[in-house]
């Protein structure tokens, strides 16, 4: 994020982004229609006055040079100090906290290869499909094999291809 002066002149400062607020070159795509991009070249936007509009006012959204509205130019707002070392104290306590999450692995289910074989045979059998009929048989099936039915259901989308392919290649 690039930081302006507070001292300098250009630009337009004020609108809803305080006095450290000013607007740089317009990023309005004049091309966009064509399906390519192309900018007016207008380097800062400066507030066009009207009939009972002074300059400074904020009277005014549209820029003097290009037309464009002011959304359409780049906005820059100047930090102080105190906002900066605020900032540092912030970073300094997400960089501490990091390494503790990004330790953390994701619980992995391992089957023992009985219940890869049973979890297999009963897929086929009710076409590796949970359907709402079946509720009963499903959670039968889970209880005396060990395993949840969200765990079924994960391995039986993650092996539906996987067992279809090797089933056809045998036959």
């Amino acid at each position: 994020m690039e930081v302006a002066e507070m001292g300098e002149g250009r630009g337009s400062q004020g609108g809803g982004g305080g006095g450290g607020t000013v607007y740089r070159e317009c990023l309005k795509n004049h091309a966009a229609s064509l399906g390519s991009y192309a900018t007016d070249g207008c380097g800062e936007f400066m507030e066009s006055t009207g009939e009972g509009d002074s300059p400074g006012s904020g009277g005014s959204l549209r820029c003097a040079a290009c037309g464009c509205h002011r959304n359409f130019h780049r906005k820059v707002v100047a930090a102080s100090r105190d906002d900066d070392l605020d900032f540092r104290r912030c970073c300094s306590i997400i960089e501490v906290a990091a390494p503790e999450s990004a330790g953390r692995k994701r619980f992995r289910t391992k089957f023992s290869a009985e219940q890869k074989e049973r979890m297999l045979e009963f897929a086929e059998k009710i076409g590796w499909r949970i359907q709402k009929g079946e509720e009963a048989a499903i959670q039968n099936f889970c209880r005396e094999n060990g395993v949840s039915r969200r765990v079924f259901k994960v391995w039986m989308h993650n092996h539906k291809n996987s067992s279809a392919n090797a089933s056809s290649l045998t036959q």
